[in-house]
């Protein structure tokens, strides 16, 4: 059975059925205005809500795929950065090499290309390994280029590998010829170099014959005494000199042609 309240409402709705049924046309279509009027705001409210909820998805949604565009194009912009880095150090890389192999076909010398695999720690400005060896026919005393000019020689000779003394080190001497252009050159020796302590891309050269004119300026190449270093090799250039011995002898610092700090890459000179 219907409890009394429910009946109650029952009847109402009924009597208002009936009420409606009963009116003439105008006025029962003006009476639903009214009641629709009354529920219009209700039914706002609800497709509002209902809008705003699909609005609210719409900008969760989009911000998380935001965010995964976001955090995808650091990583691809952080590839794209080593990539370019890595094609940089190549193209470089290639340009040494092509320049080196032309330098290489232009001198008059047999020569063998040879990779810098290690620096000696306890010699670091004067002594590193290279990879070649024996079964490359590289053995001890042969000179090692670069493309500017002389770097060292051959001391110790592997199956696979290289030991390099580079100038300025007491166990790679050098007899030289500063070019003074007017006569047929002064002789020196480049041995242990006191001036490499404080920079090593300079040396000492001694042994020059005091009256002879050597200047700033003068090219230092190999002059070929000692069957070693073949003549006309690149050593540097004359920054200045002193006279040592009472005057009997000159000293003088050489600036060298080849940057022994940065080597990469270097020519041995064969046989």
């Amino acid at each position: 059975m219907l409890k009394r309240p429910h009946f109650i409402a029952l009847s109402i709705v009924l009597l208002l059925v009936l009420v409606l049924l009963s009116l003439p046309t105008q006025t029962a279509t003006q009476l639903k205005l009214a009641l629709s009027s009354l529920f219009l705001p209700l039914f706002g409210l609800a497709g509002s809500y209902q809008t705003l909820t699909e609005q609210a998805g719409n900008t969760i949604v989009p911000r998380r795929a935001l965010l995964t565009e976001i955090e995808q194009l650091k990583r691809d912009n952080e590839r794209l950065r080593l990539d370019a880095m890595q094609s940089a150090q190549v193209w470089n890389e290639n340009a040494q090499l092509r320049q080196a192999l032309g330098w290489q076909q232009q001198a008059a010398w047999k020569l063998k290309a040879a990779r810098v695999v290690l620096r000696e720690p306890a010699n670091w400005w004067r002594g590193l390994q290279i990879d070649v060896g024996q079964r490359d026919g590289i053995h001890t005393n042969l000179a090692v280029l670069t493309q500017e000019g002389l770097a060292g020689k051959i001391s110790q000779v592997g199956y696979a590998r290289s030991q390099v003394v580079l100038l300025g080190d007491p166990n790679c001497q050098v007899s030289v010829l500063v070019e003074d252009g007017a006569n047929k050159g002064v002789d020196g020796l480049i041995a242990s170099s006191s001036s490499s302590v404080l920079d090593p891309t300079i040396v000492d050269l001694t042994f020059i014959e005091s009256q002879k004119g050597v200047k700033a300026g003068l090219k230092v190449t190999t002059s070929g005494l000692g069957g070693v270093f073949p003549r006309g090799i690149p050593i540097g250039q004359v920054i200045d000199f002193t006279s040592v011995s009472y005057g009997l002898f000159s000293k003088a610092r050489v600036k060298l042609a080849a940057d022994l700090r940065h080597l990469e890459h270097v020519w041995v000179m064969l046989p």
